[in-house]
């Protein structure tokens, strides 16, 4: 008797272990399918931006990335102006939203009364879920007059004369322009910089902390030496995600940065980019070359993408070696 239940026992348990490998096998099949549709998605986006835009780059060569002529009548098309826009509006965004997103974050995590700490985090929550066609129309009706009225004059008085960053703010206050463009992005995407900074703020040993308190340090000794040190892998992800956030931009960017195609160095003068190029005249593209060259420039986007978020990966897993990780 005892015989039949200990066989019974072990068909049961050999069944289970049968079921329990093949849930496991479709289970790995399900997960590997989701992972290789990633790859798959990214392989033929590349694949048909370049195949798009073939026939501009055969046409134009290098030129198309260095030259300055865009000329759909002429049918003459290059593509540095757009570059040289989303470049320096991209910078200036994270010029200006990376200290205020590490401000509002400190002041969150370290500063700010328990009382205020959920308002302030759902207010970033929802600038963040705000489109960014509101963005734009904000900047455009709103941001851009107050620009011209009472910030350009002033920087164009102040700062305009001196000798080395004269250049930057010399020019006609008209209110749209790179230095407008840059305030508006780095407004959208301080809440997502923020918010990045904020959870990996939240998580550091509360125990470090404390003991750097006991040891006489100070709020901003404290940020410095410890919640920054500890986080500063995190603090980088979310920096280079605002980043590629901000050169992908397009309705926001469209409406205040002029869309002229002209390079000036100075930042109050209007320019273009290359999501705004690609927004303005998809539609107006009536010749297979004007199409192949809007498309070229989507995929410089990407590369130029895809170069940075691979430099952030190599600063990260540089960081992570330094660290011992």
């Amino acid at each position: 008797m005892s015989q039949v239940l200990a066989s019974q026992r072990a068909e049961s348990v050999g069944v289970k272990r049968r079921h329990g490998a093949t849930g496991d096998m479709v289970f790995s099949a399900i997960v590997l399918c989701c992972g290789m549709f990633v790859l798959i998605a990214l392989l033929a986006a590349t694949f048909s931006m370049g195949w798009g835009g073939l026939l501009a780059f055969r046409t134009f060569g290098l030129e198309f990335i260095y030259g300055t002529e865009w000329d759909p009548v002429a049918q003459k098309f290059a593509g540095l102006v757009p570059i040289y826009g989303t470049l320096v509006t991209s910078a200036l965004a994270m010029i200006i939203g990376v200290p205020i997103s590490l401000g509002i974050a400190v002041f969150v995590t370290e500063v700010a009364p328990r009382w205020a700490r959920g308002p302030i985090g759902g207010a970033i929550e929802l600038l963040a879920g705000i489109p960014s066609i509101i963005y734009g129309m904000w900047g455009l009706f709103t941001f851009a007059p107050f620009m011209s009225d009472y910030i350009q004059p002033v920087l164009i008085d102040w700062l305009g004369p001196l000798p080395l960053v004269g250049a930057l703010f010399s020019g006609i206050p008209m209110g749209i322009g790179m230095l407008t463009s840059g305030i508006v992005l780095a407004i959208m995407i301080i809440p997502y910089i923020a918010s990045v900074m904020r959870d990996v703020f939240l998580v550091v040993p509360a125990q470090l902390k404390e003991s750097a308190y006991a040891l006489g340090s100070t709020k901003w000794e404290v940020v410095r030496d410890i919640v920054i040190p500890h986080t500063r892998t995190a603090v980088v992800g979310g920096i280079f995600l605002g980043l590629g956030r901000a050169l992908g931009e397009t309705m926001a960017v469209t409406f205040v940065l002029g869309n002229t195609h002209n390079i000036a160095i100075s930042l109050m003068e209007p320019g273009n980019s290359i999501a705004a190029a690609i927004a303005n005249e998809f539609t107006e593209a009536d010749t297979d070359l004007y199409l192949s060259s809007l498309i070229g420039l989507g995929f410089i986007l990407f590369v130029v993408t895809f170069i940075v978020l691979a430099a952030a990966k190599l600063m990260l897993l540089r960081i992570a070696r330094q660290k011992g990780e």
